[in-house]
Order: structure tokens, then C-alpha cells, then sequence
């Protein structure tokens, strides 16, 4: 078969095809109504789940209104939100379709999104829709940079359907970002979002992590677009502090808490390529071990590593650092840090600092010492930096992350 006849039998088959639209939402009716109509201005009748997230803006009441069977609502009264890492998983698990599509409620889908997306999927591939956004975050090789309105009254239909049409391009990259499509059997089967990201922040690239290292193939479709707002969820959302370009305190708060937890369990920051395809670092079983620690470095190190032994034979230390830290992770950190002289390190790899001698460059040094490990290729002892190093495996642990239980 050529590649036109395939092509075309992919298209025909696509359009028969329904999805399932989840959309967590809290506080975002304007936007909400814009990326529902724009769903179902598509040629399919597909199914829209919206997750209501204690929202008070007059979601739910906006919603009993439609009288649409195939819109479905999952709905939290409050007053605390369960955010998007419980509301996603929620929705994909009540889809009534075999595929299904993680949307953002400040997402407005162009014509024929869902064939464009559904004629690249197939079992085990994410396919992911292009971007088209105002110029409220700096621009990037995976993004259209357009603005078709910052704010919902400076937005329309009109215009975004007849300029969006000159903006496709009749190619696929390898990234993954949201909207992204997939076979809700393939989601489940990784577990779905890990509740150490929840509510929200870095859940998401947590998760393409795990797509990835499972062998899903990660497909940008760039005749598949949809205009985003950007980040009205939390990150600018009105109702939680923020504003258009403006970072609420809550997001902030979210966003600093899950950035050391991405850290202490893939051992590195969120890494990608410039396509926004994962880049995943060996994940190795390392040990610090500090002389002359206090709290302030205690806070540097311990996400960076799988324990970390100190001396604080009276536990103050340790304590101040329980009572800051505990509260912001579902790793017990009584585990994680360990004190001298009744314990010791048991880990694989040992590094040994001594805050009098520790300096910025030993942190970076830190921070990609993954590869440096990688790239060392062998057993043994050395220094770099400030830092020694003892290495007695090389097991590589990443793999072990796929499923989110």
C-alpha cells in the first residue's frame, strides 16, 4: 500500500472514531465555554468530561444547563480542590471511548483537530496538537506564537478559524505536551499520574517520563492546533491570586514543593529537548555523606540524593528539617536522612562533602552528576571538585518508575 493510500484510509478510519474530551476545570467557566464550543463545532459528536473542581464562579450551574448526553461532569463541592493529578486520572477512568485526550479549560480547538490528531494514533503512541499561543511566555521551536486575544473578550471564532488555517504545516516532530491523545488502555496501563505531583505541577512531566520509558512513541501533529490561553489553571489564574503573565502565590508555592520531589525521584530537574521530547537521565542508588552540615545546606542536598547521613547526634537538625519538609512530600524523609555515629550509608555510590569546602560549582557538579557517573563507566574512587566520589554499582534504577503505585 503507498503512503498516499494510507494516509487517506487513516483519515476515513479517523473521522469515525470518538474521543474523549477531560477537562479539569476550577474557576475557568469563560475559558471552559469557549473550549467546549469549540469541540463540538468539530464534525464529531464527542464525548467532553468535565472535572469541576470546587469551582465558585457558576461551573456547575453553567454545565446542569447544557442538556448535552454526551457532556459528563465530575463534580467536587469543596471548599479544598483535589487538583489536576486526582481530577485527570478521575475523568480518563470514567471515558466511555477507547481513546481519550487530556485538554486544558483554556484550550479552543481549530477544525478538524481530532482527525489530525486521530489519523497518526495507534496503540502505545501519544500524539500530542501544536500550540498556538499569545506572547505571555518566551517563544519555542515546539510553539506557534500568535496572538489571537490574551483575555476571552478579545477572542474569536472567526478569526481563529479562518488565520489558524495558514498556520498548519503537513509535518510530525517527537514531543509530548498538552493536548495530548491517547488509547485510555495505554494510560491505565502506566498507572496514571503519581499522587507525589498532586495537586498539581510537574505531574505532567513526570508522566511523559513514563510514556517514554515504557516505549510509547511521542507524536507532535502540526496541522493539529489549538489556541492556549496559557496556564489560567493556577499558574495565572485569577481566582487563586494570579493574572494574565502574573504567577499566583499558589502556583508558586505548588510549583517550588514539586520541582524537589521531581527531583528526589527521577534525581535530576525536568529535562527535554528543544521539541519537548523527555530526556531521561540514568536513575543510580547515591549516598551523601556531610561533614559539618546544617539546615541550610541539609535543604540543598537531601533531594538530590537517595540518603544523606550527617552528624546531629541530638537530632535538632534533623527535626527543624522534618517539621520545614515533611509536610511537602509523600517520601518518608525519617529514612532519608540518616545520623552519625548509630548510622551509615548502605547506597551504591557514596559522595562525600564537607560544607567548609563546598562551593557552587560542587552543587552543579551535583546536579548532572548522573551523567558524570554515566559517563565515568566503571568501579571505583575519584574526586571532582570538592567532591569524592566512591563508586561500588552502576544499577540503573529508572526503569523501575514506569508505574506510578
Amino acid at each position: 500500500m503507498g503512503s498516499k493510500e494510507r494516509t487517506r484510509r487513516l483519515f476515513k478510519r479517523a473521522t469515525k472514531m470518538k474521543i474523549t474530551f477531560v477537562i479539569p476545570s476550577r474557576n475557568n467557566l469563560e475559558f471552559l465555554q469557549l473550549a467546549y464550543q469549540s469541540i463540538r463545532n468539530l464534525d464529531t459528536k464527542h464525548e467532553v468530561l468535565v472535572l469541576n473542581d470546587a469551582s465558585t464562579d457558576g461551573t456547575q450551574e453553567w454545565i446542569e444547563a447544557q442538556q448535552d448526553p454526551d457532556l459528563i461532569t465530575y463534580y467536587n463541592p469543596g471548599p479544598e480542590r483535589i487538583g489536576i493529578v486526582g481530577m485527570f486520572d478521575k475523568g480518563i477512568e470514567m471515558a466511555r471511548t477507547e481513546v481519550i485526550m487530556a485538554f486544558h479549560a483554556d484550550m479552543v480547538a481549530c477544525k478538524d483537530l481530532d482527525k489530525n490528531i486521530l489519523k497518526h494514533l495507534t496503540p502505545q503512541t501519544v500524539v500530542s496538537a501544536t500550540r498556538v499561543e499569545p506572547p505571555l511566555h518566551p517563544p519555542g521551536p515546539e510553539k506557534i506564537t500568535v496572538d489571537f486575544g490574551i483575555e476571552v473578550d478579545q477572542f474569536s471564532f472567526d478569526k481563529w478559524y479562518t488565520e489558524s488555517e495558514g498556520l498548519k504545516q503537513n509535518k510530525t516532530t517527537e514531543g509530548i505536551f498538552a493536548p495530548w491523545c491517547m488509547y485510555k488502555s495505554d494510560f491505565l496501563a502506566i498507572g496514571g499520574h503519581d499522587e507525589l505531583f498532586a495537586p498539581q505541577s510537574k505531574e505532567d512531566s513526570d508522566l511523559f517520563n513514563r510514556f517514554v520509558l515504557n516505549g510509547y512513541k511521542v507524536i507532535q501533529s502540526w496541522d493539529a492546533l489549538v489556541y492556549h490561553f496559557t496556564s489560567r489553571g493556577s499558574r495565572f489564574n485569577k481566582h487563586a491570586g494570579g493574572a494574565a503573565g502574573q504567577n499566583s502565590n499558589e502556583w508558586l508555592y505548588t510549583t517550588t514543593k514539586n520541582m524537589r520531589n521531581f527531583i528526589r525521584k527521577w534525581g535530576t530537574v525536568v529535562m527535554h529537548d528543544p521539541l519537548m521530547k523527555p530526556i531521561i537521565s540514568p536513575k543510580y542508588d547515591i549516598g551523601f555523606k556531610v561533614t559539618h552540615c546544617n539546615l541550610q545546606l541539609l535543604e540543598v542536598l537531601e533531594p538530590w540524593c537517595s540518603a544523606i547521613l550527617i552528624d546531629d547526634e541530638m537530632q535538632v537538625l534533623t527535626t527543624q528539617y522534618l517539621d520545614k519538609e515533611q509536610s511537602n512530600t509523600t517520601y518518608n524523609l525519617t529514612t532519608r536522612i540518616k545520623t552519625t555515629p548509630l548510622q551509615t550509608l548502605e547506597n551504591e555510590i557514596i559522595v562525600e562533602i564537607d560544607r567548609n569546602t563546598f562551593t557552587q560549582q560542587d552543587y552543579q557538579i551535583l546536579q548532572q552528576l548522573s551523567q558524570i557517573i554515566k559517563d565515568s563507566g566503571e568501579i571505583g574512587e575519584f574526586q571532582i571538585g570538592n567532591l569524592k566520589i566512591a563508586i561500588q554499582e552502576m544499577n540503573e534504577y529508572q526503569n523501575s518508575l514506569v508505574t506510578s503505585k
